[in-house]
C-alpha cells in the first residue's frame, strides 16, 4: 500500500512536537489523578478535610501550570497528534475535572458532612476514569490506532460516576430531607459534574484522533 508523502511527513513532524505534547496532557492528567486520590483519602478519613482543602489548592496551581504549558506547546507546533482543537478541548476538560474535584473538597470542608464513605465508589470509580484517560494520552504517542478504545473505558468510567449520583440522590431522599441531607446531595453532585466532564474529555480525545489520522 503506498502511503502519502503528506501523511508521512506530517507524522515525521508530530513525532517531533507530539512527545511535548503528550508529556504536557499526561502532566496535567498525573496532577488530576493526585487529585482525585486526595479526595478519596479524604472521604476515606485518612487525611483531614481541611489538610486536604490546603493540599488540593496547591494541586489545581500544578495543573493549570501544566495546563499553561500544553496550550504554549500547541502554539508553537506545526504538527499536532490529534486535531489541534480537539486537544485543546482535552486540557480544558481536564482541567475542570481538577477543578470541580477541589470544589468537592473545599465544600466538604465547609459542610463537615458526617459521613463521607459513601462518596468512595464514586471516587474510586473516577480514578479508574482518569487512569483510562491517561492511557488513551499514551496511546496518541505508541499506539494511535487504540486511542479511540482507551477514551471508551474512559467515557464508561464517566459514565458509572453518573449513574451512581441518581443512586445516591434517590437514597438521599427516601428518607426525611435534612440540611444534613441537603449538603450530602450537593457534594455527590460535584461528583457528578466529575464524570461529565471525564466524558467530555475522552470525547475531546477520541474526536480529535478521529480527525488526525482517518
Amino acid at each position: 500500500m503506498t502511503v502519502n508523502p503528506l501523511r508521512r511527513a506530517a507524522r515525521l513532524l508530530t513525532g517531533r512536537g507530539g512527545n511535548a505534547i503528550v508529556a504536557a496532557l499526561t502532566g496535567q492528567i498525573q496532577v488530576t489523578m493526585a487529585g482525585a486520590q486526595l479526595a478519596l483519602d479524604m472521604a476515606g478519613g485518612k487525611v483531614p478535610r481541611q489538610d486536604a482543602h490546603t493540599r488540593m489548592g496547591a494541586l489545581e496551581h500544578a495543573g493549570d501550570m501544566q495546563r499553561a504549558r500544553l496550550v504554549e506547546i500547541l502554539g508553537h507546533s506545526l504538527a499536532t497528534p490529534a486535531d489541534r482543537e480537539d486537544l485543546f478541548r482535552l486540557s480544558r476538560s481536564i482541567d475542570d475535572v481538577l477543578d470541580t474535584l477541589r470544589d468537592f473538597v473545599r465544600e466538604s470542608d465547609l459542610y463537615r458532612v458526617s459521613d463521607q464513605s459513601r462518596f468512595v465508589p464514586m471516587l474510586e470509580q473516577m480514578i479508574n476514569g482518569v487512569e483510562s484517560l491517561g492511557g488513551a494520552v499514551a496511546d496518541l504517542a505508541e499506539r494511535p490506532s487504540r486511542v479511540t478504545q482507551s477514551a471508551l473505558r474512559a467515557k464508561k468510567a464517566g459514565g458509572a460516576v453518573c449513574r451512581m449520583y441518581q443512586y445516591e440522590t434517590a437514597r438521599l431522599f427516601a428518607g426525611d430531607v435534612t440540611a444534613e441531607t441537603l449538603k450530602m446531595r450537593e457534594l455527590a453532585r460535584r461528583l457528578e459534574t466529575v464524570g461529565i466532564r471525564l466524558g467530555d474529555a475522552a470525547d475531546a480525545l477520541a474526536d480529535g484522533a478521529m480527525k488526525r489520522w482517518h
